[in-house]
């Protein structure tokens, strides 16, 4: 872990060759702890570089703060909810965000994408389906909104 100053969120990355091309920077926005780091051993295992935050307020600081490549975010946690997701859109115009809750149904989806959300899951995640979706993401950032995943 690597961490200049102050830092409330944890970021994790590996050192790079100079030649190399830099790893996609991925923020993982999640409130409970042990799915938190499930979420990012599973995306640091797949070569990203990672910045946490354990609420709304940390995620939208550390997107202010530097511009993610992709969001990857719970929705029902503290300051978080729709608002949120349309602040993170608003902060990060260009940024893929994907939303996950547990407390979710159609409507619930619906309401996501209309904040700003690019794909949405439900809990429990198949971390497989995720980590296909934020690297089909990450590989074309402008899917326009009716070709959004769903999930």
């Amino acid at each position: 872990m690597v961490c200049v100053g102050y830092c409330p969120w944890r970021v994790r990355f590996e050192g790079s060759n100079v030649n190399e091309r830099a790893p996609a920077v991925l923020l993982v926005v999640e409130d409970d702890k042990e799915m938190r780091s499930l979420l990012c051993d599973e995306l640091w295992g797949e070569g990203y570089q990672l910045r946490e935050a354990s609420n709304g307020v940390e995620g939208l600081a550390a997107a202010r703060l530097a511009a993610p490549d992709l969001i990857v975010t719970d929705l029902r946690m503290p300051a978080g909810g729709f608002d949120y997701v349309s602040q993170l859109r608003s902060c990060v115009p260009g940024c893929p965000i994907v939303v996950m809750t547990a407390f979710g149904d159609a409507q619930t989806r619906d309401n996501a994408i209309k904040n700003g959300a690019t794909a949405y899951f439900d809990k429990p995640v198949r971390l497989s389906e995720l980590k296909a979706t934020v690297k089909q993401l990450l590989q074309h950032p402008e899917t326009r909104s009716e070709d959004r995943l769903l999930r």
